[in-house]
Order: structure tokens, then C-alpha cells, then sequence
């Protein structure tokens, strides 16, 4: 029986897993979030009023069967000549204009991009993304919460209770195994979450849900956050008792081992420190701590014994692993990261029998 697998989130983040499990070969969706309002998809949506293309275009190129055929290209191909759009934001757009229905578009583009998965807004509304942050700083719109200057405590959509995208609640009902990220945590994984369907089907489905944890900020909205306030915030939006599986970077040395409960195998993961003792709090505003790469600085998501402990008391079972690409300090390598997943994926496998 083939595994159906959900990857939930956006942006650049959710490719990784998308690639990843369709490279295992594993029957692949995904749920994207519908908050951006920041460059080609910010200025497309204002001037149409439409919802925003952008990271289900990212998401159809990461579904093509070959990512690097002249079709992925060109549909990622960008105009810097006609206001930064991608040529795959515009075809979005003029199918939907043709067809009357955004899903229609999308899957219009899946045939054309010959996806081997298909990809959901968790929502067909406009909906806008606001927050606040640990000072308790309100601030409005997704694209001016990436460049806040102190990490976000909490976000919402308005409306508040938008109509979830029936499509992908039947996805998440039917899956096995869901993915949330990697990627930005308040921007792309959580506003699914806010979806009020969505969070319904992801507490009510069987599938085993799993966090990979981001293994760094270039972005103020988690910026000085650790893992465990990663988990934690995930928790506060409605994963509480929800979530099974957190996958966290570290470039420690962990001890591993798999555990069966009785009857049926459980797939349960332990990771046990060594050594890495907490390490004094870290500040959740920007400052001098980072590593400049390109235009961007960066700073690791911090992972302490202190986090392995937090996110194990919290219930979901941890799985620590070096899963940093080495040519891309902000990168999950996929390799590494399918060597994880296949783990739970055996476990999903296992709770079938």
C-alpha cells in the first residue's frame, strides 16, 4: 500500500520536504499557506485582487518530475524588467482569470509541469497576516513580519475564521504521514494552522504529524528563538497533544535508538545529549551575534540539553541529527533528511499492519 504524505507550509522551506518524500516515493501533497503579500505575489494581489501565487508556484516547481526541464525553469523564470513577477505567478493568474477557479489554474499548471503531487491552499480567501511580538509590538501584513526587529509571540489571519479549502482537509484526512516545514515558522508554517478546517483535520486525522525544526533565522520573526520556542509556538497555535514528531539540527553528537512498545511498533525516537549543557538564554531582538552570508546574516536555531528535555516533556518524540547542507548553512540537506523521515515513514508503515 503506497504511503500518502501532506507537507504543510510554503515559501522555500516546504520544497525540501516535497522533494524529499517524493524521492522516497511516497504519494506527496502539499498545503500552502495564503498570506503573502510581500514582492511579485504583494504587488499582484493588490493590483488584482486575487490571492497570492507565489508559494504555490514555488511549491508546483518542486512537484515537477523534472525539476530541471525547461518547463521548472521557465515557470520559476523571473522578469526583473516587469516588476520582479515569475513567469509561474503570471500563468497562475491568467489560467485562473481563464478558468473562473484558482484550483483550476493550479491544476491546469500540474499537467503542465507533470507534477507527481498535487498542491492545496489551505484557503481560497484573501486573508491578512498579523502579529505580535515578544515586546508586544502589533504589527500588519506577512511581508512586514519577516523583517520584524524582535521575534513574534503570536499571529492571526483576518478574518479570523476563513473558509478552509475542502481539497486540502481531504488530503490531510487521508494521509499517513504530514510534514510541517522546514521554513519560516510564522509566515508559512502556523497561518495553515489559523485555518480553522485545517487545524480541525490535522488534530482529527491518524496521519503521524512531524516538525523539522529551521536550522537558522535571516528573518526577525524567530530571530533568538530555540528549538523548543520553535515546538512551543507550534503548540500555542493549536498543536497541543497534536503533534508526534519534532526533527531538530545539531552538530553534536547524539546517541539514537528506536524503541517498540508493545504490539504494534510505535517508531518511537530517543535522542540523548551529550555534554551540550544550556546554554545562557538567548535575546529575541536583532543584534551583533550573526554570520553575514551574502546580503544575508544568519544565526543557528539554538539547541540546548535544556531544549531536548522541553520539547521531550512537551510529548512529541525528538529526532536529532547533523542535517545541515554543506554548501547552504540555511539548508536541510535532502539526503540526510530522507535518512530521518525514513524512520517515520517505516513507523507509518508499521501501524498499518
Amino acid at each position: 500500500m503506497t504511503l500518502k504524505a501532506v507537507v504543510i507550509g510554503g515559501g522555500t522551506g516546504a520544497p525540501v520536504s516535497i522533494k524529499t518524500l517524493l524521492a522516497l516515493g511516497i504519494e506527496t501533497s502539499a498545503v500552502v499557506a495564503m498570506a503573502d503579500d510581500g514582492g511579485s505575489s504583494g504587488i499582484l494581489r493588490m493590483r488584482t485582487g486575487k490571492v497570492p501565487p507565489g508559494d504555490i508556484r514555488k511549491c508546483l516547481v518542486a512537484m515537477a518530475r523534472d525539476e530541471n526541464g525547461p518547463w521548472a525553469q521557465a515557470f520559476a523564470e523571473r522578469f526583473e524588467y516587469a516588476n520582479n513577477h515569475t513567469l509561474g505567478n503570471l500563468m497562475l493568474l491568467a489560467l485562473e482569470g481563464a478558468t473562473h477557479s484558482f484550483t483550476e489554474a493550479v491544476r491546469l499548471c500540474e499537467q503542465l509541469l507533470d507534477a507527481q503531487g498535487h498542491v492545496y491552499p489551505s484557503t481560497l480567501e484573501n486573508v491578512v497576516l498579523t502579529g505580535v511580538t515578544h515586546d508586544g509590538k502589533r504589527i500588519v501584513g506577512q511581508s512586514t513580519i519577516c523583517k520584524s526587529q524582535t521575534a513574534l509571540a503570536r499571529v492571526r489571519l483576518t478574518p479570523t475564521s476563513p473558509e478552509p479549502n475542502q481539497e486540502a482537509i481531504d488530503a490531510i484526512l487521508a494521509a499517513d504521514l504530514v510534514v510541517l516545514g522546514p521554513g519560516s515558522l510564522f509566515t508559512s508554517i502556523i497561518p495553515n494552522l489559523l485555518v480553522p478546517g485545517v487545524l480541525n483535520a490535522l488534530r482529527e486525522s491518524s496521519a503521524r504529524k512531524v516538525f523539522v525544526c529551521s536550522l537558522g533565522d535571516m528573518q526577525g520573526e524567530t530571530w533568538g528563538l530555540s528549538a523548543s520556542e520553535h515546538v512551543d509556538a507550534l503548540l500555542d497555535h493549536g498543536l497541543r497533544d497534536a503533534l508526534d514528531v519534532v526533527i531538530v539540527h545539531s552538530d553534536e553528537a547524539f546517541d539514537t535508538s528506536l524503541e517498540t512498545g508493545s504490539g504494534a511498533v510505535t517508531g518511537v525516537f530517543k535522542a540523548v545529549c551529550k555534554g551540550n549543557g544550556a546554554l545562557a538564554p538567548t535575546p529575541r531582538t536583532q543584534d551583533t551575534m550573526f554570520k553575514q552570508v551574502g546580503k544575508h546574516r544568519i544565526r543557528s536555531v539554538v539547541f540546548t540539553q535544556e531544549d531536548a528535555e522541553r520539547i521531550q516533556q512537551a510529548g512529541p518524540l525528538l529526532i536529532v541529527r547533523d542535517l545541515r547542507d554543506g554548501e547552504r548553512p540555511t539548508w536541510h540537506d535532502r539526503d540526510k533528511l530522507a535518512e530521518v523521515l525514513k524512520g517515520v515513514i517505516q513507523a507509518c508503515h508499521s501501524r498499518q499492519k
